[in-house]
């Protein structure tokens, strides 16, 4: 080969190959539409992946909040309900995708959050709970509570009114134990303030503003999850990345890289030419 055929191929190789762009320039559409990121849905959700992947820009597109967060940012906290086979519709209430105001960096990243729902489905995964339940508890339901025996006398039928005065859990394992908890909603405010990092305490955030009950019914579920239930594998990480998201709530989220992802970028390139080798990318899930 000559030294002329060898520069031609080099100049051809280099036009046919995919271009390298870094992920955080990119908007979510198209960052969804990379063969590389393709790929890592459909590692974790194999045949599933473009309905997942569908859901996330319905999320996107319909929530203001979530457009001004950081793409990656986005994908990573997707990635979490992904690996957990949740789906990420915020009326469904399994997980949320929620966008918190970073003030080191100026700017809005999303974060994974899990509802209380997704913590009955991982629950009921391990096969065994027999049942379990979280549900309010309205003004006039409630007749007795014993929280040394923890026997609760409640009247469902007994509501006076809308109002919500508590929250109660329960839980049934196949071997017979069970488990009831029964917190006030002022035991669950307290709850709420303590461990929230705002400078206003008392602040109301994100779910817990547009949907108080059902932030207050994960509270109770997941404190009483955490200290009697079973919990596997998949629920230990869940814990962990829900209560990532409490120690960060606020102002405050936790760190994305600093240096901006690569990713193989290849609009408007042939058919014959999209499976080509890509490069991977990495990022924190």
């Amino acid at each position: 080969m000559t030294a002329n055929e060898a520069l031609k191929n080099q100049l051809q190789n280099k036009q046919d190959a995919p271009k390298q762009v870094a992920a955080q320039s990119l908007g979510l559409k198209n960052l969804l539409s990379t063969p590389t990121m393709q790929k890592r849905f459909e590692q974790v959700l194999d045949k599933k992946a473009p309905q997942f992947m569908s859901s996330l820009l319905n999320l996107y597109n319909g929530d203001p909040g979530i457009q001004a967060a950081e793409p990656m940012s986005i994908i990573s906290s997707a990635m979490v309900a992904a690996a957990l086979d949740l789906p990420i519709d915020k009326n469904l209430g399994y997980a949320w995708i929620v966008p918190f105001y970073d003030s080191k960096k100026g700017y809005k990243a999303a974060q994974f959050q899990l509802g209380y729902k997704g913590y009955i489905q991982l629950a009921l995964r391990t096969g065994q709970y027999k049942g379990i339940n979280v549900i309010t508890v309205h003004e006039g339901e409630l007749i007795k509570w014993n929280r040394l025996t923890e026997e609760i006398e409640l009247d469902l039928d007994g509501a006076t009114s809308e109002k919500v005065i508590g929250y109660c859990g329960y839980f049934k394992l196949i071997n017979g134990f069970e488990k009831t908890v029964y917190w006030k909603r002022d035991e669950v405010e307290e709850h709420r303030i303590k461990h929230n990092k705002a400078k206003d305490k008392k602040s109301l955030n994100n779910v817990w503003r547009s949907d108080y009950d059902a932030m207050a019914m994960k509270t109770v579920l997941r404190n009483m999850l955490g200290k009697w239930g079973i919990l596997s594998i998949e629920m230990q990480k869940a814990i962990t990345e829900d209560e990532r998201e409490i120690k960060d709530i606020s102002d405050e989220v936790k760190e994305i890289e600093e240096n901006p992802n690569i990713i193989d970028h290849d609009f408007g390139f042939e058919e014959d030419k999209k499976n080509q080798k890509q490069e991977e990318i990495t990022f924190d899930q």
